[in-house]
């Protein structure tokens, strides 16, 4: 199998290219009225249709074929007025994502439907399907039609079908919605509250999150947003939040407790006053297993939503803050969905006393949200210099959260998170004042802080203009809507995103995925972004049609270096481009491109497990790659085509497979692999 995008690159530097590494381095509610606004950038030089392009590139995931035209035509300011009030008809894109049942449903429904595997099998032992002894594995197998019945008769799915669900609407959104504002900030702010998939108790809620948390707040008020996502069962789970308690000797529901309890057993029973069978013992252990749940405090999320949701790590506060804050959001969890999450004790209590007698004690049930007064902590507490008096309860959780989310602390670390999506890696300092300014003075509007941001000059400034990189997912649905693309099976694209990079929804960490260049460009990012051009444009990614003619008026260039101009135009509209065909005439032009293509494919398999760093030197990456002899060279090759796993193809091999248009179909995904169409 042959690694073909370790090929191209390497005939950039081959045939005597620029250099390619370098030049990616280089680089009040409601209706928001901006009748008065006109964006300034034609003080800074910019034509209105090159304007028109760079608030296209930064505020959508791309421009569609025409597009800019249809902005000009409404003006760049009732363009962006709309996209703040994100209320555009999606009917056709609705239409597509009815066909994902999970997307209608709330988080008890999934939660009770979507099962993993471990689920599956517990559930059909206790049905008495198979065996729960160490043959049940094999009888499992043995047996699978008979659980796929179970299944089907019992509504249960895979874990695994909700995941493909989630990930291939985010495909589709990104690529079809005309609310395409709203999509980009769903996107960043889902990256900065971060939910992980790797976090198995997490998977089940993120669906709602995305869609009720995240996406219903993206340009609301920042509060709303913040409170929104501290209530969640995704960020209680994926923080541990939902077991946070008390930590009090004296509170039956602490670790404390539990481990008191558990000292007392085994005192008991090296006493010989206890036996195992006695009552007793068996209300003990009862208690115990009950506490299985339960750590005592937990800082995580009260770390969290200082550090990465609201201050900033130099965001003023302290560790004992952070503990504080934990004791503050004790007793924060989730109402039981099913007997998980202590629903079998809750269900008794509300049986018992009901839950208008459980409010008057102070619980809360807000949806799929549970305030538990009883492992919630009532000592005084200090955070940030603001008293917690003792014996509070849910409103210690409201004052805490609105307090931080109108921190000046916080105002400047959101704005300068927001400038860096949106102006460049490093924004200027007097933006992200003005930016903060407006977060503190209209309560946290995320539209007016928008609008302010786009209103100012640094905004359009030339220095900013192509200044970011585009993640993995930003390159696949850039490409998809440049090209005017239909994507049947989205699927298919999220597997080259994962091999670019960026595994959607799964980035372990809080922090979510960075948001500068240096994280995403490497030699070996580059050579699976040629890659993914190749195969896309050469019609190797099953899904994903699209008809190259049309989009130059069915006129088919006489020449591949024609077609490089006409197409570098088209996709990338009102870039000069002069510096990026010149680069490109040398490749297509080589009469001996496929035999170079094919003996240049070595260490392409090191190079893309290990990739250099970002700053090593086309120099380096000269020597890095050619100095392979051509024995060693045969093996590689000989290995990669005999592996199973799906093939990287050649020139050659992908112009056998892609029609009459070969020569279109090189030039466009070559142009797509080019580093500047790698900037937004």
């Amino acid at each position: 199998m042959k690694r073909y995008v370790q090929t191209i690159f390497l005939l950039f530097l081959l045939i005597g290219s620029a250099p390619i590494l370098s030049s990616y381095m280089g680089a009040e509610n409601g209706h928001v009225e901006s009748k008065s606004i006109k964006f300034p950038y034609r003080q800074a030089g910019l034509t209105d249709r090159q304007a028109a392009a760079h608030i296209l590139g930064r505020f959508t995931y791309g421009a569609t074929p025409g597009q800019i035209d249809e902005v000009l035509k409404i003006g760049l300011e009732k363009w962006f007025e709309k996209q703040l009030d994100a209320n555009q008809p999606d009917d056709s894109l609705n239409a597509n994502l009815a066909q994902y049942e999970a997307l209608s449903k709330d988080n008890k429904e999934i939660f009770n439907t979507y099962l993993d595997g471990g689920q599956i099998r517990r559930k059909a032992i206790k049905a008495g399907l198979i065996p729960q002894d160490s043959s049940g594995r094999i009888e499992y197998k043995e047996r699978k039609e008979m659980i796929d019945s179970f299944m089907k008769a019992n509504g249960y799915k895979p874990e695994g079908e909700l995941i493909r669900q989630l990930i291939n609407q985010k495909i589709l959104r990104a690529a079809y919605s005309n609310n395409q504002l709203q999509e980009v900030m769903a996107s960043f702010w889902y990256n900065h509250f971060n939910v992980s998939l790797t976090k198995n108790e997490s998977i089940r809620f993120v669906p709602c999150y995305e869609r009720d948390v995240i996406r219903a707040n993206s340009l609301g008020k920042f509060g709303d947003l913040l409170l929104a996502t501290a209530k969640s069962p995704a960020m209680l789970t994926y923080l541990d939040n939902f077991r946070s308690v008390a930590s009090d000797n004296n509170n039956v529901n602490s670790e404390a407790g539990a481990k008191r309890l558990r000292e007392l057993y085994a005192q008991q029973l090296r006493l010989g006053k206890l036996g195992d069978t006695s009552v007793l013992a068996k209300e003990i252990a009862n208690k115990i297993k009950g506490f299985k749940n339960s750590q005592g405090l937990n800082e995580n999320y009260a770390r969290e939503i200082m550090e990465l949701h609201t201050l900033g790590v130099d965001g003023g506060y302290t560790q004992t803050d952070v503990t504080n804050a934990a004791k503050v959001l004790t007793g924060w969890t989730i109402f039981p969905m099913n007997e998980e999450y202590g629903g079998t004790q809750i269900k008794k209590m509300i049986e018992k006393v009901g839950e208008d007698k459980l409010k008057e004690q102070g619980y809360v049930h807000d949806g799929d949200f549970m305030f538990a007064v009883n492992k919630h902590d009532k000592t005084e507490k200090v955070v940030l210099g603001n008293t917690f008096s003792a014996k509070g309860g849910y409103e210690e959780g409201l004052k805490l959260i609105d307090m931080l989310a109108h921190h000046k602390s916080t105002a400047h670390f959101i704005c300068k998170k927001l400038a860096a999506r949106f102006v460049s890696d490093n924004p200027p300092a007097s933006l992200v004042d003005r930016m903060a300014q407006t977060f503190l003075d209209k309560d946290g509007d995320i539209r007016k802080v928008l609008l302010t941001m786009v209103n100012s000059p640094e905004f359009w400034s030339k220095q900013a203009l192509r200044e970011k990189i585009k993640s993995p997912f930003e390159l696949t649905i850039s490409t998809v809507r440049a090209l005017n693309a239909k994507v049947t099976q989205p699927y298919q694209l999220a597997n080259w995103i994962n091999k670019m990079g960026e595994r959607i929804y799964y980035y372990q960490a809080p922090t979510g995925f960075p948001d500068r260049a240096q994280y995403w460009i490497n030699s070996g990012s580059l050579l699976n972004r040629m890659n993914f051009g190749l195969a896309l444009a050469s019609k190797r990614i099953p899904g994903v049609t699209f008809d190259l003619t049309a989009l130059n008026n069915n006129h088919e260039p006489e020449s591949a270096e024609a077609a490089l101009r006409v197409y570098c135009k088209l996709l990338m509209p009102e870039r000069n481009v002069e510096e990026t065909v010149k680069r490109l005439i040398p490749l297509i032009n080589d009469p001996e491109i496929h035999n170079k293509i094919d003996a240049a494919a070595t260490k392409s398999d090191v190079s893309a497990a290990t990739p250099p760093p970002a700053s090593m030197t086309d120099d380096n990456m000269m020597m890095t790659t050619s100095n392979t002899d051509s024995k060693k060279t045969k093996e590689v090759l000989k290995e990669k085509l005999n592996r199973k796993k799906a093939p990287d193809y050649t020139i050659t091999q992908l112009q056998a497979n892609a029609g009459t248009n070969t020569m279109l179909s090189q030039v466009t995904g070559i142009i797509i692999g080019s580093p500047e169409f790698q900037r937004r």
